[in-house]
């Protein structure tokens, strides 16, 4: 959560609950994020030093703006060209395509893309394996019922893998 909200505040300085309205109008789409949850990652950044906050000018009732530091641009960017992987990628990868628009230029998007490819492509890899084994597999009478509905959810795997691989080449 902490990189989307860097990514967020990177196109201008927000309030807490300035923050959780840009939450609700697109990330929320994809990611689950509680005002409390969102007002814990920013206390995280401030300590951090990847964002500060100030007063805002024009606030009589002491609305904190917070602005990320160049560390915290710094360590988004770096964020943005990682590989995804484990059981929250489908989530890391719609973020960090949400947010790829604030890259400098084509090259550095397209180089933010590859990785992400490159992670789908893995994890379809190792998807394809597993499911090349299992259909190797004897499977007794009495478990065929049961073992069509796992086979069912490895199936939803593999065709979301390669839904996103084609979604990510139509990006580039």
């Amino acid at each position: 959560m902490q990189f989307v909200i860097l990514g967020l505040l990177m196109m201008r300085p927000m309030s807490l609950y300035d923050l959780h309205a840009q939450f609700s109008a697109g990330p929320s789409l994809f990611y689950s994020a509680s005002f409390g949850s969102i007002h814990r990652a920013l206390r995280q950044l401030v300590a951090q030093g990847m964002v500060t906050v100030d007063d805002a000018p024009d606030s009589a009732r002491g609305r904190k703006l917070h602005t990320p530091t160049p560390a915290g641009v710094d360590a988004w960017r770096q964020w943005m060209h990682e590989p995804i992987g484990g059981s929250n990628a489908e989530t890391a990868m719609l973020a960090k395509v949400y947010l790829l628009g604030l890259l400098d230029d084509g090259d550095e998007r397209r180089s933010a893309v590859a990785v992400l490819k490159a992670s789908v492509t893995e994890e379809l890899s190792a998807l394809r394996a597993v499911a090349a084994d299992l259909d190797a597999t004897d499977i007794p009478e009495e478990y065929a019922g049961v073992f069509r509905y796992q086979r069912a959810t490895l199936d939803y795997g593999l065709r979301s893998h390669e839904l996103a691989l084609a979604w990510l080449d139509d990006l580039v």
